[in-house]
């Protein structure tokens, strides 16, 4: 098995750009906050940056999203004409991110092969999603993709590296010397510094990776047997990542194999991040159908599952207008609450009337599920040790399984690569 991480050709500005005004959060943030990204676009106002070459989520539907996406071509083409980037060749960039709440989150920038990932059901892939990928989503992202110079990404996957020994040990190997970019983010985003890795540093991160791939390690590690590697699992960006898949997979189609095996689009640019950083904090997102008939959807719900309030097998409480019920499956169809619900839910809303929606936060949740005709699943956040595991045996999750942190936390756009 080859590696599927590399060092790559990193754009970044030149020491003349207002970073402060460059970097934006990822654009499937705050999508139902319009007011948010107009303060974004006033504090950029003509400044370069980020904002003009990528499409926040919140405009995917609006009737001038045609012109948008040329605009972000045409100032792709600008800034690479107008000599705006310094390029770092072969290169990995050591990330450390102050969030808002003073914790230090610490990431890896490099390339990973798109031909070691698969973001379909029962995938065996080294790069798998952790939540099912919702394929209608693809389409109009590849809009935006697809005649694009460059790729800003704001992906994070994780690794599992209990013993903190790949990426938070490269504070001890950097100095300030080796600093590309140190500045504060817009918007609550706390603060990032980045620092160049040489290649020596590079090989030794390679070496490590190629342990935690080692087949004979991950079955021992995970005590599995007959199931594919997991090195990577998707953390942020799932989409993301997904659509630059289907843009090579269509690539392909028009040139032979040795052409699109060289291309850059084969790669995609990501912060790699360690699922035991004690800055990432799994949230649960719970669940609320609206409009239901309340009494059927319980009756199937008892009907699809063995259901107690004595405490055995999976927990989860119920919210209805009656108030709060704290109950457990005991014949669970997925390694987590959350996933066995979601799977009942699916299921029932298929032929049944209601509509679901994600709700971060469980007051919120009370609060919408104790009206009349509403159901409310709160769910104990998914303890992230788990997940690696979870996605193994299970495959990728029910969608909306888990969040990492909050908004103002997620990546901000920063780095670039040429993708033509």
């Amino acid at each position: 098995m080859e590696l599927p991480f590399k060092a790559g050709n990193i754009l970044l500005p030149k020491k003349n750009v207002d970073m402060y005004k460059w970097s934006v959060v990822a654009c499937d943030q705050y999508t139902s906050e319009p007011e948010y990204w107009k303060e974004v676009n006033e504090i950029v106002g003509d400044e370069p940056s980020t904002l003009n070459l990528t499409l926040p989520e919140i405009y995917l539907e609006d009737s001038d999203v045609e012109s948008r996406i040329k605009n972000i071509n045409a100032n792709m083409k600008k800034m690479l004409d107008n000599d705006i980037f310094d390029e770092y060749k072969d290169s990995m960039i050591y990330v450390e991110r102050t969030q808002n709440d003073g914790k230090i989150r610490e990431g890896l920038m490099g390339l990973v092969d798109l031909e070691a990932y698969s973001y379909e059901k029962g995938s065996q892939t080294l790069i798998r999603a952790t939540e099912k990928t919702v394929i209608e989503r693809i389409p109009p992202r590849m809009k935006v993709r697809e005649n694009a110079l460059l790729e800003l990404p704001h992906i994070m996957i994780l690794i599992d590296d209990d013993k903190k020994d790949i990426i938070e040990s490269l504070k001890n190997k950097v100095s300030d010397s080796d600093v590309v970019y140190d500045f504060d983010l817009m918007q609550k985003g706390g603060h990032i510094k980045g620092y160049l890795l040489n290649n020596d540093i590079i090989n030794e991160i390679n070496n490590k990776l190629e342990l935690l791939m080692d087949k004979t390690n991950f079955e021992n590690k995970y005590d599995v047997h007959d199931k594919g590697v997991l090195l990577f699992a998707m953390g942020d960006g799932n989409h993301s990542l997904a659509t630059a898949k289907a843009c090579y997979e269509k690539l392909k189609g028009t040139m032979s194999k040795e052409e699109y095996l060289n291309n850059p689009a084969r790669y995609a640019l990501v912060e790699l991040v360690n699922l035991h950083s004690s800055a990432l904090e799994f949230e649960a997102i719970h669940r609320v159908v609206f409009d239901a008939d309340k009494e059927d959807l319980l009756k199937n719900l008892y009907e699809y599952y063995d259901i107690n309030e004595d405490g055995n097998g999976q927990r989860f409480e119920l919210v209805t207008n009656d108030g709060v019920k704290e109950l457990y499956i005991t014949n669970p169809k997925s390694n987590i609450a959350v996933g066995s619900i979601q799977i009942f839910l699916d299921d029932y809303l298929s032929n049944h009337s209601g509509k679901i929606d994600y709700i971060h936060g469980e007051d919120t949740t009370k609060n919408l599920a104790s009206k009349d005709n509403n159901i409310g699943f709160i769910f104990d956040p998914m303890a992230k040790e788990d997940l690696f595991k979870t996605v193994i045996l299970d495959g990728a999750l029910p969608r909306k399984t888990f969040s990492m942190g909050h908004s103002y936390d997620k990546r901000f756009y920063l780095e670039a690569r040429k993708i033509k």
